[in-house]
């Protein structure tokens, strides 16, 4: 399930996922993780018993890095992280490689260090920002936030994904 934030309809989810493992049906959520809240998850926990995989965006490591590209900070996706290590529901990670933004060498070895702490992580997506979303921006009239930021090329998020992981086969 993906599309906008899929948490936001837990409810459905949670019938969706039901109605999905009668039917030995593989299931997977695509989230942000931005929703978490680690003091409210009754519902959550019934989702992740029933959530064969969660893919799991990490925009940025740095919180004051996440809150200048996405206007939060990344403190409930990382406890969210966590939580799935807890509750050892198989997770994906993604990581978009934004030039200037996202592909600072420190910080891609923070976050594989921070993906190595995590025992339940099956896979990692290093991919580089592209710009095909621009257009639709422009139709709707809202300015893009990023503006004039050049797209990443394979080879730029291909050498991102050997720092994370250098980093993460060091944890």
């Amino acid at each position: 399930v993906t599309g906008g934030e899929a948490l936001l309809q837990i409810d459905f989810l949670l019938e969706l996922f039901q109605l999905a493992k009668q039917q030995n049906i593989h299931t997977c959520l695509d989230t942000s993780g931005i929703t978490f809240h680690p003091e409210h998850t009754e519902k959550l926990d019934k989702l992740m018993a029933l959530t064969d995989l969660v893919m799991l965006d990490i925009k940025h490591i740095d919180p004051e890095g996440h809150k200048a590209l996405t206007g939060h900070d990344n403190a409930r996706i990382l406890a969210f992280a966590r939580y799935l290590a807890e509750k050892k529901v198989d997770v994906w990670i993604r990581h978009v490689v934004v030039p200037g933004i996202t592909d600072d060498p420190g910080q891609l070895t923070r976050l594989g260090a921070f993906i190595g702490s995590l025992p339940n992580v099956k896979a990692l997506d290093v991919l580089p920002y592209h710009i095909m979303g621009v257009s639709k921006y422009k139709e709707l009239g809202i300015p893009y936030p990023l503006e004039g930021v050049e797209p990443a090329t394979q080879n730029q998020a291909r050498e991102a994904k050997k720092v994370i992981l250098g980093a993460y086969w060091q944890v």
